[in-house]
């Protein structure tokens, strides 16, 4: 499914609504004042009402005849969702919910992106080398944090292309937005490994038709990525007291 579109008024009140829901600004079970959130927001009733539609068809909210538009249970919001996972990860860092997320994603990334690499290595063709390769000299580019996390998806977007299972390739739909957020933070982070060799063993692996040394060395890599996320998080893990230290005193120069 293609992203919504985040242009105009209609795209902004998307935009709100869902990230009151899923920030539980508005609970789950709550009944929504029509009338309050089209005069605080500024949008007609139609707008209004235009705009609950799409989240409607995301299963976060419902509207039934005397009860009025409600947030449905979090059990039934489709949580795979691109724009789900979007709304999500674009709410402030750092929270229980936040790490509680980027937990899943990194199970998740455990269970597909090896498996995924496996028939990588075995289907591959010369125009999935030339971008992956393509992706791993971008990453290994000077550059803004921006520019990594650009690299680095389109790296792991390639590597699910290059299975030629098109189920697989819209996991890139899955996985995109939680490693774009995972990326940011620790692409901006002083004291994150080097992505670039470990990635590097992946697609030599991949090149040389290999889903056995395919495999191991994606495992390596998600296990490199969660070694950077616990920088971030735990002061007792590697590099985490001057991490904690930054936030405490400001970056050093």
């Amino acid at each position: 499914m293609t992203p919504y579109a985040r242009r105009g008024v209609h795209g902004q009140t998307v935009e709100t609504l869902a990230r009151r829901v899923l920030s539980g600004e508005i609970p789950e079970g709550a009944t929504l004042d029509m009338a309050a959130l089209q005069s605080e927001l500024d949008v007609s009733l139609t707008a209004l009402r235009e705009s609950l539609k799409v989240l409607a068809a995301k299963g976060m909210v419902d509207a039934r005849q005397k009860r009025g538009t409600f947030v449905r249970p979090r059990s039934d919001w489709n949580l795979l969702d691109a724009d789900v996972l979007r709304w999500q990860f674009s709410e402030p860092s750092g929270t229980d919910a936040d790490a509680a997320l980027l937990r899943n994603l990194g199970e998740v990334r455990d269970i597909i992106e090896p498996a995924a690499v496996r028939l990588a290595a075995t289907r591959r063709t010369d125009a999935d080398l030339e971008v992956l390769q393509a992706a791993l000299t971008a990453m290994g580019q000077e550059g803004g944090a921006s520019d990594a996390v650009k690299a680095d998806l389109t790296f792991h977007r390639a590597l699910l292309a290059a299975t030629h299972n098109e189920l697989l390739e819209r996991m890139e739909m899955v996985i995109e937005s939680g490693l774009a957020h995972r990326d940011r933070l620790v692409h901006s982070a002083p004291h994150s490994e080097d992505p670039v060799p470990s990635h590097r063993a992946v697609l030599d692996a991949v090149r040389d038709r290999d889903p056995d040394a395919a495999e191991h060395a994606m495992r390596a890599l998600l296990d490199q990525a969660t070694r950077d996320l616990d920088k971030l998080s735990d002061p007792s893990a590697p590099g985490g007291a001057d991490r904690r230290a930054e936030k405490k005193d400001g970056p050093s120069q």
